[in-house]
């Protein structure tokens, strides 16, 4: 991992400090945040990266560099990049029905009016497609949205990942979705929903083996991500952070404390929607093979044409998400920015009222984790922290201000 001085690289010192201070002003010290790490690369070289405040405000113990994260929907680009290695391998097409690979789901219904379980419900306009499950516009939807009666039955059947108990399986999801329906007609709108973690389990039966071995050895073995998996080693437990929620007055509360979290113990449930702990050293490998067209040190996880087909936009008309989103919550702001395969695209900067350029494309995390690469000015940012929900304050707007601020 190679740092420099940020003069080397066209970005100025005094202003990558305006990172630093603003976070420790108007987040550290008013009680907002615990603390973060934050990192800028441009040209492939670290040229700031700031750990600040405490990962462990009970235990005193200060954020470092090799802090253990909650990256939870940060994990959806990893799977989804898993998913098209088997795309290149010929092993589905992404036009394919996706009850080619889950027969039952052949006949899925979409949801008209009724409460759990007595719903009444419309056949689909067409069968859900692979593509949908990567851009989101499945018809699946998340429990946590409080939006419909349908995502209400997710919560009652605790489908969201990390909330399932144990003894759950992706089989075990498969098999409740198979009798619930759809929140709309599947190609007709975009809804953040567990369709990555169905992905997942699509991995699984492509690759005939459990969605953790499959990642660890396509993905986290080549990009060296050793600190990254599904639950944290008891050898890492000393640097794994304690996540808080906020509450209301722009404070938090202890939310997943890491010496009695579930992250301890090893999953029956493998979430590629949001299972994944990791360090930002991890994730800027990965994020290094993005930027390098697919390549990390020799190593290809993803074919150059797969990942500039993977970060454009997807949705239909070439339309941002207020165009066609039937939720109010994703992990990116809606104007001018699109949809590709498992990542956000910025498409139109002024209308997106943040600066960047245009081809910018990353993901975030429940507890306000974030990435992007920026491809027109080269530069990485990662910034980790733990505070769900990663709506309770305008941090990744702020970043971008802030990092773009720097460009000399």
């Amino acid at each position: 991992m190679t740092e420099c001085n940020p003069e080397e690289v066209g970005l100025s010192s005094q202003h990558l400090a305006h990172i630093s201070a603003h976070i420790e002003r108007q987040y550290i010290n008013t009680g907002r945040f615990t603390g973060a790490l934050t990192l800028v690369a441009r040209q492939g070289k670290i040229a700031y990266l700031q750990p600040q405040g405490l990962m462990d405000v009970e235990r005193n113990k200060p954020v470092a560099r090799d802090t253990l994260f909650r990256i939870y929907s940060m994990t959806k680009p990893v799977t989804s990049i898993a998913f098209m290695q088997l795309y290149e391998k010929g092993m589905c097409l992404l036009d394919e029905p996706v009850h080619k690979f889950i027969p039952q789901w052949k006949n899925l219904r979409v949801y008209k009016s009724g409460l759990y379980p007595e719903f009444i419900t419309t056949p689909m306009q067409r069968p859900m497609l692979v593509h949908d499950l990567l851009t989101h516009m499945s018809g699946l939807t998340y429990g946590f949205m409080n939006r419909s009666n349908v995502d209400a039955a997710y919560r009652y059947l605790k489908l969201d990942g990390n909330n399932a108990a144990q003894g759950f399986t992706l089989d075990t999801l498969i098999e409740h979705l198979t009798d619930l329906p759809l929140e709309f007609s599947p190609g007709t709108a975009w809804n953040y929903s567990v369709s990555t973690d169905v992905l997942g389990y699509l991995i699984q039966v492509l690759a005939d083996q459990p969605l953790d071995d499959y990642l660890q050895k396509n993905i986290l073995d080549p990009l060296e991500m050793a600190d990254t998996g599904f639950s944290v080693k008891p050898e890492n437990i000393s640097r794994f952070a304690a996540c808080y929620e906020y509450t209301r007055g722009g404070h938090y509360k202890l939310q997943d404390d890491p010496q009695s979290s579930h992250y301890l113990q090893q999953p029956s449930y493998f979430s590629g929607g949001g299972g994944l702990v990791s360090t930002i050293n991890d994730y800027f490998n990965f994020a290094c093979a993005l930027r390098s067209g697919g390549l990390f040190k020799g190593n290809r996880i993803i074919g150059r044409k797969t990942l500039e087909f993977m970060t454009s936009n997807h949705l239909p008309g070439n339309r941002d998400l207020p165009g066609l989103s039937s939720g109010a919550f994703s992990e990116t702001s809606y104007e001018g920015t699109g949809f590709g395969l498992g990542f956000s695209v910025k498409l139109d900067v002024a209308k997106s009222r943040i600066n960047g350029s245009v081809g910018e494309y990353g993901w975030g995390g429940l507890a306000s984790t974030t990435f992007y690469f920026d491809p027109v000015e080269d530069i990485i940012t990662l910034f980790m922290t733990q505070l769900i929900p990663s709506s309770s304050y305008p941090i990744r707007q702020e970043l971008r201000a802030m990092v773009n601020g720097a460009l000399t």
